[in-house]
């Protein structure tokens, strides 16, 4: 079998080559030319937005990933539409048999954060090809490189205490980066997935807060953390931007998502790929190794 990973340099993108190179070929395709740190895998550099480049790499494939996310632009919905508008029809002309994008998790409601929305949005054109797509819907991902557990982790190793605003109450389902890669190539191929959207997700609801406490926990620290109602979604982003290594770009779109809840509530992906999910703890130490 042959895969393609688009976004093969990301945080996810680069564990999920490696992973699949285990069971085929693998075209690791970023616009840089990046993330083939296997024998398996080759790189192919392409921006999603040209659809020559995009038809050259899917060639032959199988199964494309699509992991691409423009956030810290400022028109960061408005590239991924197009992005995945390009790989939904270059994906037909290539013959691929499936796509299987990673979104985010987040109800569909009026004041659901752009962040959040344009997921659903990026998922929503990709399935609107011909090409069966698989939806996974992820909420915070734990591992070394995740924007938003750097930027936790950032904020227990500079602050004494913290000052927080109102999202630190929101509830959240982290998964760790392995457990996301294992529904990931578990989902291909896998005819009960095609043309499916899952929620996937740890076993523990947690709020931003208890994750806060947790890693300060395994830090061997103690952090007070006192919510209060004034800090607005984009002074949120600027006190990170201050505080932590993440840019105002990203920082912003990720806060203002923050204050929707982001939890399973269809766990059916557990019965097609079954495997026990890692506690948080475990991902989070392993993590910070």
């Amino acid at each position: 079998m042959r895969f393609a990973v688009l976004g093969a340099t990301g945080f996810v993108g680069r564990a999920l080559v490696t992973a699949l190179a285990g069971r085929g070929e693998v075209v690791a395709v970023s616009r840089g030319g990046g993330g083939a740190e296997h024998p398996n895998a080759w790189a192919f550099p392409a921006d999603v937005t040209d659809g020559d480049a995009v038809l050259e790499a899917l060639e032959g494939v199988d199964v494309a990933y699509h992991l691409v996310h423009s956030l810290g632009s400022a028109d960061f919905a408005e590239r991924d539409k197009r992005g995945a508008e390009t790989v939904a029809r270059e994906a037909e002309r290539a013959g691929v048999s499936q796509i299987v994008y990673l979104g985010g998790l987040g109800d569909n409601r009026p004041d659901l954060s752009p962040h959040l929305r344009s997921r659903i949005e990026t998922a929503a054109v990709l399935e609107s090809g011909a090409v069966p797509v698989t939806t996974l819907r992820a909420a915070v991902v734990i591992g070394k490189g995740s924007a938003a557990f750097e930027t936790i982790v950032a904020l227990v190793d500079r602050l004494p205490a913290m000052v927080a605003p109102r999202w630190i109450s929101t509830e959240t389902q982290p998964i760790a980066l392995d457990d996301v890669v294992r529904y990931l190539t578990g989902v291909a191929g896998l005819p009960d997935a095609s043309g499916d959207s899952f929620d996937v997700g740890g076993p523990e609801v947690l709020t931003y807060k208890k994750m806060i406490e947790r890693i300060a926990r395994l830090r061997g620290r103690r952090r007070p953390v006192v919510e209060v109602p004034v800090l607005t979604p984009r002074l949120s982003s600027y006190w990170l931007h201050l505080v932590t290594p993440v840019r105002a770009g990203v920082a912003r779109p990720l806060v203002e998502g923050l204050r929707n809840p982001t939890v399973v509530r269809d766990d059916r992906i557990r019965r097609l790929v079954p495997f026990e999910p890692t506690p948080f703890d475990e991902a989070a130490r392993a993590a910070l190794a």
